[in-house]
């Protein structure tokens, strides 16, 4: 009886090694809908097939079954799906619930602590950049208010033209020249062929600089944050005039490597594929 019981009661036997790994199912799915992105905003059934290396049965179900969910949309008509709804949902979340903030919080400590000003992390907001995340510099807060989710217009001051710049021409003059732009103070720039001058600048330096254009008593260092080749926001150190403007050279420096430090952060992870669907 006693070898019975020391029969049944040991450790379970090891499962003989899977000849695919663990998940791979769920893996596809993950891979599929990191693939729809600006580049490629569509897929179709074929397209799937043919760039995992699946059969066209598979990436159909592969499809309908991100599509039951909402995170794909298919068009009845091309039968070619597109991001749905879940995916807005799962993004909004993740940064209302300080996701975004969080990810951004070390990268923002570390350049407030090395340029001795405030550092802010930006995303646009429509003609705007929200701030979503702000660390303070030696000298304490900037505002008496915090600087998270603070709006700054589109064209007053290096926060937004950090990232506006980085637009395409077409898009940027929807945004801006379609509609009044105020005055903030006497530096702020309204006319159109000065703003572009300014969003040039941007893109051959790759940085931006301003004082007073939007808040009168404040300058700010802002270089855009990019995933890829696209811009997703912006990295500023903002402080006084008198603290911004001496050592704005030295500054530079700090900033670009903090900016390339969050876009990796930014950047998902995607696995490459090889033939049957497989990830490595």
């Amino acid at each position: 009886m006693s070898d019975n019981r020391r029969a049944t009661s040991g450790p379970p036997p090891v499962a003989a090694p899977a000849s695919r790994p663990p998940l791979q199912t769920a893996d596809r799915l993950l891979s599929l809908l990191q693939s729809f992105d600006r580049d490629r905003p569509e897929w179709g059934v074929s397209d799937v097939a043919k760039e995992f290396g699946l059969d066209k049965s598979v990436a159909q179900r592969l499809l309908a079954a991100l599509a039951y969910r909402g995170f794909l949309v298919s068009d009845p008509r091309s039968r070619r799906y597109r991001l749905g709804p879940a995916v807005w949902d799962l993004a909004r979340g993740w940064e209302r619930d300080g996701g975004l903030a969080g990810l951004a919080m070390p990268v923002l400590q570390r350049l407030a602590d090395e340029s001795d000003a405030s550092a802010l992390f930006a995303v646009p907001d429509g003609i705007h950049m929200r701030c979503v995340a702000a660390a303070d510099g030696v000298h304490g807060p900037l505002r008496v208010h915090g600087l998270a989710g603070e709006l700054y217009p589109a064209h007053a001051g290096a926060t937004s033209r950090a990232y506006f710049g980085m637009l395409p021409p077409d898009d940027r003059a929807a945004l801006l020249y379609s509609r009044p732009m105020g005055r903030f103070g006497g530096r702020t720039l309204t006319d159109p062929a000065e703003l572009e001058e300014r969003f040039a600048e941007v893109r051959r330096v790759g940085y931006a600089y301003s004082e007073g254009e939007y808040d009168p008593e404040t300058a700010a260092l802002a270089a855009p944050v990019a995933v890829g080749r696209r811009a997703v926001g912006t990295l500023s150190v903002v402080g006084s005039h008198e603290a911004l403007r001496s050592r704005r050279a030295d500054l530079v420096a700090p900033l670009l490597r903090s900016a390339a430090d969050l876009g990796r952060l930014l950047t998902p992870r995607r696995p490459r594929t090889v033939r049957g669907g497989e990830a490595r």
